[in-house]
């Protein structure tokens, strides 16, 4: 099985305006990288899964992917916030009425190429193209190797109240901690953010100081993350990993629109 992890831009991009840069990382099971950097709009985004994907591929994406609520938050976002609230994590509310939906456009894309969308709901998958929704701030926190015990790191969103100007510092400092974490990561799930120039650049540059350029830092370490959260899902399923989006009182079958996070 091969591990695709996407941080998909929500602008799509036209004829007349190109689209917001995705960050992209492809994984063997052994931690080589071998394929990261960044897409831009839709179709080569979707150009870069057909090129980097196997026969048996799971791809993990930071998006909402299925959305069937007409107001409101998904239930996999509401219980995002209850279940990992203390550590200062939320989910952005999604819902038909929402604007940008490139992620669901995704799925649908993939899904009329042969790939197959997966709820999670019965485990990890054994084979064929595989893709589902993942939030890496709740595998940031959730994971414990990383030692994030009491909240979040600041890399995407500063303190509420903080001037743009002084959470710059936090953030970028944020950034790079979090990276020096992961790139030593010591777990059952490898990965060697050193085995690609793309990721490897993550781990022994700073982070820059023009906004533009540390946005594609973000968006390449988040994708790096989707595609460790996949190799953790497939090796270990449940005993690792929860299935958000839910409705414990209602059959499971009754909500399609769930998310793979990684359990605190």
């Amino acid at each position: 099985m091969r591990y695709l992890g996407i941080d998909l831009a929500w602008g799509e991009g036209s004829q007349v305006r190109p689209g917001s840069r995705s960050g992209v990382v492809a994984l063997e099971p052994d931690g080589r990288i071998v394929n990261a950097g960044w897409t831009s709009g839709l179709a080569e985004t979707i150009e870069w899964i057909e090129a980097n994907a196997l026969e048996d591929t799971l791809l993990f994406v930071d998006a909402p992917l299925l959305i069937d609520n007409e107001d409101g938050q998904r239930l996999a976002e509401r219980q995002v916030g209850q279940r990992y609230g203390k550590w200062w994590v939320s989910a952005n509310s999604t819902n038909t009425k929402s604007p940008r939906q490139a992620g669901v456009h995704l799925r649908r894309r993939l899904e009329g190429r042969g790939w197959h969308y997966d709820d999670g709901l019965d485990g990890p998958p054994e084979r064929g193209r595989v893709l589902s929704e993942c939030y890496p701030y709740t595998a940031i926190v959730g994971v414990p190797e990383l030692g994030y015990d009491d909240k979040r790191p600041p890399y995407k969103r500063a303190p509420k109240g903080m001037r743009a100007k002084d959470a710059w510092p936090l953030r970028t400092s944020a950034c790079d901690e979090l990276i020096r974490r992961f790139a030593g990561l010591v777990s059952d799930i490898p990965i060697d953010l050193l085995s690609n120039p793309e990721t490897k650049a993550l781990v022994e540059l700073p982070s820059p100081a023009v906004a533009a350029r540390y946005k594609k830092r973000e968006d390449l370490l988040d994708a790096a993350i989707c595609a460790w959260t996949g190799a953790l899902w497939h090796r270990f399923g449940d005993r690792r990993c929860q299935v958000l989006g839910v409705d414990v009182d209602k059959p499971a079958s009754a909500y399609p629109v769930s998310s793979i996070r990684s359990v605190s």
